[in-house]
């Protein structure tokens, strides 16, 4: 009896509502670790979940038994809940709406691996706002920007 065997890579780019910074660092660990909990628990390999204050980068092995957008959707809300519901925060924690998705070989999982494990670092240079527009135009995303994150801020509004 034949099987079906795959081999998908996946960096996932989400951020905080309003892109505020409430990812703190006395925290932030814990709250990818429930991320890479919910991403296993649903049968799909978590490779690497990072990111700074205001954004998070997932690195996953996807597994065809579930659409990509049904897992991210999984990983925002039980992790929104999770940090509520341990009061970090003295407001509500939500993310924003939306998600960018790229795909890579599996001659390239260290490579990104290394650059998600690092984004502290890079961030030190380079703003979201840059890194995220080189993913997309390094990945030929077609897009608009009137549909793309919120970023109220410091970054271009």
């Amino acid at each position: 009896m034949a099987g079906t065997f795959t081999q998908m890579y996946v960096q996932v780019v989400f951020a905080v509502k309003r892109r505020e910074n409430l990812l703190l660092r006395p925290w932030r660990e814990e709250v990818f670790k429930y991320m890479s909990g919910i991403i296993t628990a649903k049968n799909h390999k978590s490779i690497i979940v990072n990111g700074v204050e205001d954004h998070v980068h997932v690195f996953v092995g996807l597994k065809p038994n579930m659409a990509l957008s049904d897992l991210i959707r999984d990983v925002k809300n039980n992790s929104s809940k999770f940090i509520n519901e341990k009061k970090w925060l003295p407001g509500k924690f939500s993310w924003q709406e939306g998600y960018s998705a790229f795909t890579y070989s599996h001659n390239a999982v260290q490579n990104v691996y290394q650059y998600i494990l690092n984004q502290e670092e890079h961030h030190r240079n380079n703003k979201f706002r840059e890194e995220y527009l080189e993913l997309l135009r390094e990945f030929a995303v077609d897009f608009k920007e009137e549909y793309l994150f919120e970023w109220y801020d410091r970054e271009g509004k």
